[in-house]
C-alpha cells in the first residue's frame, strides 16, 4: 500500500466492510511498537444520540430536548 504525498492510505474496501467503516466515519491509529492497528472510533454520546432521533416526530419542550441531550432525568 502506498503513501499520498498528503499521508493518505485507501483502507481496503473488504477491511472498511468488515470494522464498518463508512464515508464520514471516525478511525484512530493505535501504535504497538512497530504495528499500527486502525480502529473505528466508537461513536460520542451526541452522535449517537442524533442518529437515534433523526426522523421521529417528538413533542418536547426545548428545556426537555436540552435535558436529553445533557442526560438528565
Amino acid at each position: 500500500m502506498r503513501v499520498t504525498s498528503k499521508g493518505q492510505v485507501t483502507i481496503p474496501l473488504d477491511i472498511r466492510r468488515r470494522l464498518g467503516v463508512e464515508p464520514g466515519s471516525e478511525v484512530d491509529f493505535v501504535v504497538d511498537d512497530e504495528v499500527v492497528r486502525v480502529v473505528r472510533r466508537a461513536e460520542g454520546g451526541g452522535a449517537a444520540l442524533v442518529n437515534r432521533m433523526r426522523g421521529r416526530r417528538l413533542s418536547m419542550t426545548t428545556d426537555e430536548i436540552m435535558a436529553l441531550t445533557r442526560g438528565e432525568d
